[in-house]
């Protein structure tokens, strides 16, 4: 199974960056290769928010399951690998936008759509939102999509609209590791793993990527503590693994392919670190969730 990375492509207003899509109409979709990439991991270029208004289901996100029923908000964020429900198909809206769009979101609020809780041991992508929310929301996320639906919609006013929404649903998710950081740790924590997303296949090192924080390697550990419970090299390791387990799940990749890119000098050396973190081989492990 070799499953493509999804781009943002919407059907209509390309340039805007941002789309509101019935559940109903992805599980309605007919196309073959549609609908076995919709119930099968795929890897996201782009954001994703799941809001339940019906039924029970789960959502797979990155090897986890999680359940949700009506009330339920699910964040996906970019570059992770999630699978829709198709058995259940739990009834809502799917809200997709771009890193431009949120950064423009982002100008107007102090709301931090983190896309770093993944790494999180005690994270969890799904929260239950009030009844008086739910209400707001339906409201808010209405006049999105009628603006969406005219010739020339109003960016400001969809900015403003998709803003209050972003406030609305982060009053009710449990906060994360911005409780226990400043403003300036939390801005270094977010900057360290971006980093690490761009060079994991490089280095493995705490100390570089401290470097590239113009910071000591014991401030950046404390920050990681602080934010995580885990070490920088733990961070290290879990972003690894988890990158490993995505190529390894949605690529026909060859285990001495994956450990070349991943910048291991032998393969064996890949398998045993793998196997240390997983209890698994990468063969067993890719065995397990093709399918």
């Amino acid at each position: 199974m070799n499953i493509p990375k999804v781009q943002f492509n919407p059907k209509v207003h390309k340039n805007i960056g941002i789309e509101i899509i019935e559940l109903s109409d992805i599980y309605k979709r007919s196309d073959d290769d549609i609908e076995n990439f919709i119930a099968k991991p795929h890897r996201i270029k782009f954001h994703n928010i799941l809001y339940i208004t019906q039924g029970r289901g789960t959502h797979f996100i990155d090897f986890n399951t999680y359940t949700t029923q009506a009330g339920s908000v699910v964040y996906i964020n970019k570059n992770q690998v999630h699978a829709f429900d198709l058995i259940n198909q739990p009834q809502g809206k799917l809200i997709i936008f771009t890193d431009e769009y949120l950064d423009t979101i982002l100008t107007t609020i102090k709301t931090p759509l983190s896309a770093h809780n993944y790494l999180l041991t005690s994270y969890s992508p799904t929260f239950s939102l009030s009844k008086k929310i739910r209400n707001t929301c339906d409201v808010l996320l209405t006049e999105i999509e009628k603006e969406y639906q005219v010739k020339d919609p109003n960016l400001n006013f969809l900015n403003l609209i998709f803003s209050a929404v972003l406030t609305k649903l982060s009053s009710e998710r449990p906060r994360s590791f911005e409780q226990y950081l400043s403003e300036s740790r939390t801005e270094k924590f977010m900057t360290f793993i971006e980093l690490l997303e761009v060079n994991y296949t490089n280095t493995r090192d705490a100390k570089i990527y401290a470097d590239m924080l113009h910071m000591t390697y014991k401030s950046l550990n404390q920050i990681c503590k602080l934010a995580t419970k885990q070490t920088t090299k733990q961070l290290i390791n879990a972003y690894i693994i988890l990158e490993a387990k995505r190529k390894l799940s949605i690529e026909n990749i060859r285990v001495q392919q994956l450990a070349d890119e991943l910048g291991f000098d032998e393969v064996t050396n890949f398998v045993k670190y793998f196997k240390k973190n997983t209890l698994l081989t990468p063969s067993q492990f890719k065995k397990l969730n093709q399918g």
